[in-house]
């Protein structure tokens, strides 16, 4: 029960830097980034006369639980259920087929799973979804529950990479693992490059959350 609730409570986690100090989560500085096709999807959804509030939330509750479940799956421990319906559960049961299929493939080691890191460097803090071993190879694997891969996700991945770089931990590559929340969603693996170039951006959007913070101060 208390890993559904670490799951839950991921968007709100507080990360905080030596001096006691909170400092803001990878995706929260990457929020600042302006996201145009959310709105044309959520103006889709309205003509057609869906909710996309009552949408979002049954699709969130899926990937949450698809999440939970891979991370029940590579940590070994048997998942809960008692806080969802049979049809999530169905749903997500289908949804992570190609994921045990993909990962029973590989050599896989895991060394640590959901780590909190912070920043001391750069003032921030991330949750690093799976840090492991892969064919052999030191890898980070970011898990995401989407219809899609959007330009922000890789940004997020490479400074969690910066959070395990920074805190004594080798990465030599950087997966993501898109997991559908449906059938037709599908399944999808993403390695990520340019890892300077997304550090990069990822601080400039770094400094637009500074600086927005201190003008809502004034």
């Amino acid at each position: 029960m208390m890993e559904k609730a670490k799951k839950k409570s991921r968007a709100h986690t507080r990360y905080m830097n030596k001096a006691g100090i909170r400092v803001p989560g990878v995706t929260t500085i990457t929020g600042t980034e302006a996201k145009p096709a959310l709105v044309k999807w959520a103006n889709k959804l309205g003509i057609e006369g869906i909710d996309s509030s009552k949408y979002v939330d049954e699709l969130a509750k899926i990937g949450t639980l698809a999440h939970y479940m891979a991370e029940c799956f590579i940590t070994e421990k048997d998942p809960d259920f008692k806080d969802y319906s049979p049809d999530q559960i169905a749903v997500a049961e289908t949804c992570m087929i190609k994921f045990y299929d993909w990962i029973e493939k590989h050599d896989f080691g895991l060394i640590g799973s959901e780590l909190q890191l912070v920043s001391e460097k750069h003032q921030y803090g991330g949750t690093c979804d799976i840090y492991c071993k892969l064919d052999g190879i030191y890898t980070l694997i970011d898990l995401k529950t989407s219809k899609g891969l959007f330009p922000e996700h890789g940004t997020q991945v490479c400074a969690y990479a910066e959070l395990l770089k920074e805190n004594g931990m080798i990465v030599d590559e950087i997966k993501i693992l898109r997991i559908g929340r449906s059938e037709t969603e599908g399944f999808e693996i993403k390695e990520i490059f340019n890892r300077e170039l997304q550090i990069e951006k990822f601080l400039a959007l770094k400094r637009v959350y500074d600086i927005n913070k201190i003008l809502r101060k004034k």
